[in-house]
């Protein structure tokens, strides 16, 4: 019904930046709260930005000043601006929406399939 697909990771060097991003296509009403996550082999899946329809926007402390995440509602798609990478940002990167999905207009989650971030130093 919904696919989200990512693109833009890669291997980039400490202090280095890159830009992800997640497009939403399918049976989309509205596109809510979009987000990052992010995730280590042997380790739980963190949450690491968010942003509302109205751009409003939350960070983990982790992250904090020098992640932005960012949204195109025309587009369906969601960005992340990551900057002064270090070495423990290295992980999968995982799109998350909460999409009301036409016809039946109930909020579900939706996930991407990943996008691999390495930063090396």
């Amino acid at each position: 019904q919904v696919q989200l697909v990512e693109s833009g990771g890669g291997l980039v060097q400490t202090g280095g930046s890159l830009r992800l991003s997640c497009a939403a296509s399918g049976s989309i009403f509205r596109l809510n709260v979009m987000g990052w996550y992010r995730q280590v082999p042997g380790k739980q899946r963190e949450w690491v930005a968010s942003i509302t329809t109205g751009g409003n926007t939350n960070y983990a402390d982790s992250v904090k000043g020098r992640f932005a995440i960012s949204r195109d509602n025309a587009k369906n798609t969601v960005y992340l601006q990551m900057n002064s990478l270090k070495s423990e940002d290295t992980a999968v990167y995982y799109c998350n929406a909460k999409v009301v999905v036409a016809p039946a207009f109930r909020e579900s989650d939706y996930w991407g399939q990943g996008t691999q971030v390495t930063v090396s130093s």
